[in-house]
């Protein structure tokens, strides 16, 4: 690829991230939109938070995007064909002059974790999903199933428990837990039918944001949310697993890189999770992403356009 600015997105259910990155692979801009995991948001949302937030890092950089040469956008839901085909289109447009790669979320944060060699990387936002790629450049994936019948161990699957425990609680099934006050608080949500309500017709944007609140029900020894909490750990733990052992990793030298918004606030998730972890992988070394999945796609479009290798494991046009 001649030298030039690239382009590199993270998008997600939450959120977007971009980076403006130039000729000698520098950062030069950062920025923040919405959401553009498609699926979850549609096409038109997550094109707005593309749009937004390349502008804004053009902007801030003061480039003109006729001088992007690569773009690369890592987003939930681009393992389907027709969404890597709609985004691919309209980054197409966006940018005419540059080399463009539609790929998921989890294939930059594996960019951004370990670039071309071998290693895990165990994903835990509003969803989960782990990668791994060994030293002779074969993959394993594991998660990624969406709220509907996966995303175990994620932000979505803890809330959505969390109201569950309530649920239970209140009827007398289970034992009576804190999350009961701290649950409607978090959501100004004053009544349990209208907490319902919405739990039926937005399900997708209001679990997620439970999580803090299971912590900090934990954090007061609370059972009901320190079970949540460790149940996601062994969840995210399994994920992991699937993909060390059919990468035949158990006894070998790895990063096991933990990404994502789960990550970080709980002692007890992350300790327990660690602990299962090393019990199957006992020479990995585990650690927390250091670089920004946004900054693994700007990279990845460089790798991939210098020498013509891998292509075939992503959406991309030579602009």
């Amino acid at each position: 690829m001649a030298k030039g600015y690239s382009i590199g997105f993270d998008g997600g259910g939450t959120k977007t991230e971009c980076v403006l990155l130039d000729g000698e692979g520098s950062l030069v801009a950062q920025s923040t939109s919405g959401p553009s995991n498609a699926l979850r948001v549609g096409f038109e949302k997550a094109f707005a938070a593309l749009t937004a937030a390349s502008d804004q890092a053009l902007s801030i950089a003061r480039v003109d995007a006729a001088r992007v040469r690569g773009v690369c956008a890592g987003l939930a839901g681009a393992g389907r064909a027709r969404v890597v085909k709609r985004v691919m289109a309209h980054l197409v447009e966006a940018f005419p002059r540059a080399d463009v790669h539609v790929t998921t979320d989890v294939e930059v944060a594996l960019e951004a974790a370990v670039g071309a060699g071998p290693g895990v990387i165990l994903i835990a936002g509003t969803g989960s999903i782990a990668l791994g790629r060994n030293a002779q450049g074969r993959t394993a994936r594991a998660g990624g199933l969406g709220p509907k019948i996966g995303d175990e161990g994620s932000a979505y699957d803890i809330g959505r428990k969390a109201v569950q425990a309530v649920a239970r609680a209140r009827e007398g099934l289970a034992p009576v837990t804190i999350l009961s006050d701290l649950i409607p608080d978090a959501l100004e949500c004053p009544t349990w039918d209208l907490l319902i309500e919405r739990a039926a017709h937005n399900a997708e944007e209001m679990f997620p944001r439970l999580y803090p609140a299971v912590v900090e029900a934990a954090d007061a020894e609370d059972d009901p949310a320190r079970e949540i909490l460790f149940t996601a750990a062994l969840s995210l733990s399994q994920i992991a697993i699937s993909v060390v052992r059919r990468l035949d990793l158990e006894d070998k030298e790895f990063k096991l890189t933990k990404s994502g918004g789960v990550f970080g606030h709980s002692k007890l998730l992350d300790s327990a999770l660690d602990a299962l972890l090393m019990s199957a992988a006992r020479r990995a070394k585990i650690e927390h992403l250091q670089v920004s999945p946004a900054v693994g796609a700007a990279r990845l479009v460089r790798r991939m356009t210098a020498p013509d290798e891998g292509k075939a494991a992503y959406g991309g046009r030579r602009g």
